[in-house]
């Protein structure tokens, strides 16, 4: 979700790429839907890996931001030029209960990293 929002509200200051220190190789499927509820298509993005863009086979980037507590704890170091930080939001994944309430986590997640990302690089 958050590599939908820097491409959409940013996308002309910023190349977003979204990865995971253990990528489930899919989009979930709620994170899709409730971004579309904000007109976000992310149904193309992939799942990577955070390894991807480590040498030998990437180049790292200028910036990681760690969007939950455990990707923080199991990324990898970077080499010190990255630029680390953490915003520790709840992973919508675990959401429990029924369909309705775990979409709702969905979209509070959601929200929180839109305001986060807005609040961060807004002018």
């Amino acid at each position: 979700m958050a590599e939908g929002f820097l491409r959409h509200l940013f996308g002309d200051r910023f190349e977003s790429l979204s990865a995971g220190a253990k990528p489930a190789g899919y989009v979930h499927a709620r994170a899709v839907a409730v971004m579309a509820e904000c007109g976000i298509d992310i149904s193309t993005q992939v799942s990577k890996s955070i390894r991807d863009f480590l040498p030998p086979q990437g180049t790292p980037p200028d910036v990681v931001i760690s969007v939950c507590s455990t990707a923080d704890e199991n990324c990898p170091v970077f080499p010190a030029s990255v630029e680390r930080w953490q915003w520790p939001f709840d992973d919508p994944f675990h959401a429990t209960g029924s369909e309705l309430e775990q979409m709702l986590e969905f979209r509070r997640v959601r929200d929180e990293i839109r305001e986060q990302i807005e609040n961060k690089f807004r002018d």
